[in-house]
């Protein structure tokens, strides 16, 4: 039996992919991008129990040398978040396949379909697939929201039970990327190429950080690449928020003015679909 670990699930999202969606995140991610917004799906807990002894509601307790969570004690502080050194958290499920469709039975009547995220969703392919093959069945769209850093090509059973995917961009440049994420993105740009010539991709997204990176550069460069491959897949250009990010990060929001000609450029490279978030 599959198994996969579930950081949560949210019943309803707007912004995760078109129409109303139920999003799954996954936990564990391959990057460890400097301007995380969830930092605590990056590790798996490793039981050191300093957030049972923060935890105000006794909702955590050490049973064999593991962190348990109570989920019906738990108030969902966060406060067992904020105090992991490990940049994880222990609210994580280890989920069967037909636990998650279960769920998704429950909200059916009110999605167009799911999206799967994470952390890094495609660690757990395997876990994925049997999830998207059986949501399809059920008349939902399976969407697929990733870094990119795994070579999709590869996965063909993945990418036959998906119907879009979703791929952060997040530095054209190398070097840059490799900064930002601890990893370089030749497999990234490789994966998008991929996914516009089989017409599966339907969104590629890029953070805009002002202390980091070059943005220009980056919504030029990506922007054109967008443009090439196909101008109507959607460009979202993400305003940096230093909101949930770890401590000591860069703390200033790039203005609307930047934004404004961040959009323009991308419009003017040939992209039909730019959003500003």
């Amino acid at each position: 039996m599959i198994k996969g670990y579930v950081n949560k699930i949210l019943p309803f999202s707007s912004v995760d992919g078109p129409g109303n969606r139920t999003v799954i995140f996954l936990q564990g991610c391959n990057f460890d991008c400097l301007y995380c917004h969830n930092p605590e799906t990056i590790n798996y807990c490793i039981n050191c129990g300093i957030c049972v002894y923060e935890c105000p509601y006794d909702a955590l307790t050490i049973v064999d040398n593991k962190v348990v969570w109570n989920e019906k004690c738990c108030k969902n502080c966060d406060l067992c978040i904020k105090v992991c050194p490990n940049l994880s958290s222990p609210k994580v499920k280890l989920m069967t396949v037909d636990e998650v469709m279960d769920f998704i039975k429950k909200v059916k009547p009110f999605i167009s379909g799911i999206t799967i995220s994470g952390g890094e969703c495609t660690l757990q392919y395997n876990f994925v697939i049997e999830i998207f093959r059986k949501t399809k069945a059920m008349g939902l769209t399976t969407f697929l929201d990733s870094n990119g850093y795994i070579p999709l090509n590869k996965l063909g059973l993945l990418v036959e039970n998906m119907d879009m995917a979703m791929i952060d961009l997040k530095s054209f440049d190398r070097d840059e990327h490799l900064k930002l994420t601890g990893k370089d993105n030749q497999t990234v740009i490789e994966n998008i190429k991929y996914l516009a010539e089989i017409n599966k991709l339907y969104e590629v997204r890029t953070v805009i950080m002002p202390c980091v990176l070059d943005n220009y550069y980056n919504v030029d460069n990506i922007s054109k690449l967008i443009a090439s491959l196909n101008p109507n897949i959607r460009y979202k250009i993400i305003k940096y928020r230093p909101i949930g990010v770890r401590k000591g990060v860069c703390s200033f929001m790039p203005d609307d003015k930047l934004m404004k000609k961040l959009f323009n450029l991308a419009s003017r490279n040939g992209c039909k679909n730019v959003i500003l978030v």
